[in-house]
């Protein structure tokens, strides 16, 4: 099945993760990718241990492995006329270029957006960078947890203020590929009622303030500094994890109701004075987890689990990774997929988030997935697709 995105082709100049994680979601919708590197290839495919390592001695890393499924590579030396000019060949036939080069590399390629737009009228760029592209410090190198820090999110994470801590996953550099994907389908929109490409920007930095929520408004409205409070939230109470006699579960009691259903649940006043309200649970947060902890005290997580459900009550435990992967529920939801690597053999990589019904009912998930390509695997195929089309 065709993805929604099957008649776009996209120019991939990227590299690591925010560039290529987006580039990636446009392969998943179906897009045709065409990933451009160097003759070292993606700074990621040196990222690692681990790397798998077939018997032909040839050696893949995981972390290329999970953002680089459903692309062509080929090698290009962007600095070799010749080189240059087949790039500007697939540029001139493209939909959309993404890139996350600093701020003026593409410039000095001869690349810079008035170059692209003479190319190609209705080519859409995506530019990605660290902090953006203008302003104070638009020019800065961005990494992924240096712009967590910057933004805010580390003050964020972790057990308390004296704990910063970074999400365990790029964070920054995924969001700022998601909010860029999601700007490329705005701007194709766009073009389908203009017939003319645009530019969409995005940083590492605009991604993370992006998901700030209600720390944000927090701040600019109620004036109140959101600091770490580790696995508990910060406006709702009780709401986080919570130990039991053999471990711990988590829950989420988001409204009065099911204050009133979690109490009924386990014996106690739902009016308790200083617990009736979310108000008072939040203001006296450490009380509340241990009022909570008193009554999970003799039971066991799973029969814990189990009373909970059985009142209705959001809850679950804190899976490790394998455990997420050997999940029938992660499974189900097609967030495992199997490709045929050219010399890794059988993959499982972690599948796209999305899926496309009919309305009755009838999958239209695209599920034709290309592995993470070798390095100029298909560089000699793409060099004769351009040089039949140019006849």
């Amino acid at each position: 099945m065709k993805g929604p995105l099957d008649d776009v082709l996209v120019v991939d100049l990227t590299r690591a993760l925010a560039g290529p994680h987006a580039t990636m979601m446009l392969g998943d919708l179906g897009a045709r990718v065409v990933k451009v590197e160097s003759a070292t290839g993606d700074d990621t495919r040196g990222w690692g241990p681990p790397f798998v390592t077939p018997d032909d001695g040839a050696r893949e890393s995981t972390y290329f492995l999970s953002a680089n499924r459903n692309k062509e590579s080929i090698c290009l030396d962007l600095k070799d006329a010749a080189d240059l000019a087949v790039l500007t060949e697939l540029v001139a036939r493209a939909d959309v270029l993404v890139e996350n080069f600093r701020t003026g590399v593409m410039e000095r390629l001869g690349l810079g957006t008035e170059r692209l737009a003479e190319l190609n009228p209705r080519l859409v760029v995506l530019s990605i960078t660290g902090f953006g592209h203008d302003g104070p410090e638009g020019g800065r190198a961005g990494y992924d947890q240096i712009a967590q820090g910057e933004s805010g999110l580390m003050s964020l994470t972790g057990a308390s203020a004296e704990d910063p801590q970074k999400f365990g996953t790029p964070i920054c550099d995924l969001l700022a590929g998601m909010y860029g994907a999601y700007g490329v389908v705005a701007a194709l929109h766009e073009r389908a009622r203009t017939g003319r490409g645009q530019v969409v920007r995005t940083s590492l930095l605009a991604a993370a303030v992006g998901v700030h929520a209600f720390q944000g408004t927090r701040w600019t409205i109620a004036g109140e500094v959101g600091r770490a409070a580790g696995n508990h939230h910060p406006s709702i109470a009780p709401y986080g994890l919570f130990r039991c006699a053999d471990g711990a579960v988590q829950i989420a009691v988001g409204s009065e109701s099911l204050w009133r259903r979690f109490c009924d649940g386990f014996g106690l006043n739902p009016a308790l004075d200083g617990f009736a309200t979310n108000p008072e649970r939040v203001e006296r947060r450490e009380a509340t987890i241990e009022l909570v902890e008193a009554a999970f005290a003799d039971w066991k997580a799973v029969d814990l689990l189990e009373r909970l459900a059985e009142f209705g009550i959001p809850a679950g435990k804190v899976r490790s990774i394998d455990e997420v992967y050997d999940w029938d529920q992660t499974r189900s939801q097609g967030l495992v997929v199997d490709v045929q690597h050219v010399t890794l053999g059988q993959l499982a990589l972690p599948g796209p988030p999305l899926r496309f019904f009919a309305p009755d009912g009838t999958e239209t998930t695209g599920t034709d997935h290309r592995p993470p390509p070798v390095l100029d695997g298909d560089g000699s195929s793409l060099r004769g697709w351009l040089a039949e089309a140019a006849r």
